[in-house]
């Protein structure tokens, strides 16, 4: 991970295919250096779980596994905070109205409960939309002291 000038925060970036392979790679740097940050062992199953949820959400919903669309992944370590961006270049979608996965009418659904999980595995989760397109979510784990 690289220091920024005030030598605080270190942050990896990489620009990935719209593929599902590029999930798998997203995953596997994430842990790496949520390991290296010292991130608890059953806090690493949460990264990875909600980096998976969020990389198939911008390579399959967002950039609909177009060739000429790229994921921009950014992890970062600052005093207390372990932070995963993953942004795509698709149209977007309203995160105010996804449909509640719990709701009786969506319990059989074979999709929609990605966010859902990814805000129950993260201590904080964010949304923005990106111009001229794309949306990007933070993904943010607290460290604990040991």
């Amino acid at each position: 991970m690289g220091k920024n000038s005030r030598g605080d925060t270190e942050t990896v970036e990489r620009f990935l295919d719209s593929t599902l392979e590029s999930v798998d790679d997203a995953e596997e740097l994430a842990l790496l250096e949520a390991e290296k940050a010292g991130v608890a062992e059953d806090d690493l199953h949460k990264i990875a779980m909600a980096v998976r949820e969020s990389m198939v959400n911008a390579v399959v919903h967002g950039n609909r596994y177009n060739a000429h669309k790229k994921v921009h992944l950014s992890v970062s370590k600052s005093a207390g905070e372990f932070v995963v961006r993953i942004a795509d270049q698709g149209e977007g979608f309203d995160y105010d109205n996804l449909p509640d996965p719990l709701a009786q009418e969506n319990l059989l659904r074979h999709s929609g409960r990605g966010i859902f999980l990814i805000k129950a595995f993260m201590d904080d989760f964010q949304v923005r939309r990106l111009e001229p397109a794309g949306t990007e979510v933070t993904l943010v784990k607290h460290l604990v002291s040991k």
